[in-house]
């Protein structure tokens, strides 16, 4: 059997909403209450838990999406009026990146982690 993440707990002020901003944004489906977490599906095999904290470093979470999937997605941020940018220290440029023959955006979410939406995965060298 493959090893998969099953699922990872993202730190946010506010779980009910944070998990209703992937959900709106991301299209990802809302399942609700688990033990103390609100939690997310991403796909089959792996969910966001989020989970009410005071005080927390912001993450970085990269979703690699389809073509369509990242017009649809990248419209969603335009009409919530969210920043965006084409890199990491620069996510709010409002402009998206080509890299590796694909597209990429960054920005934030509510709580200050920095998400990332691509096409392309990026070509690591050979060791």
């Amino acid at each position: 059997m493959a090893i998969t993440l099953n699922h990872t707990i993202v730190p946010c002020f506010d779980k009910v909403a944070s998990a209703k901003f992937y959900s709106r944004v991301f299209g990802f489906e809302y399942v609700g209450v688990f033990s103390h977490f609100i939690v997310v599906r991403i796909n089959d095999t792996l969910s966001l838990d989020f989970d009410n904290q005071e005080r927390f470093m912001p993450l970085h979470y990269a979703f690699k999406v389809s073509e369509p999937e990242f017009d649809t997605l990248f419209m969603r941020l335009q009409a919530e009026h969210i920043p965006y940018g084409s890199g990491p220290g620069t996510p709010d440029d409002m402009t998206i990146n080509h890299n590796y023959g694909g597209r990429g955006v960054y920005f934030r979410d509510p709580n200050g982690h920095l998400l990332e939406m691509l096409t392309a995965d990026y070509v690591i060298p050979s060791p």
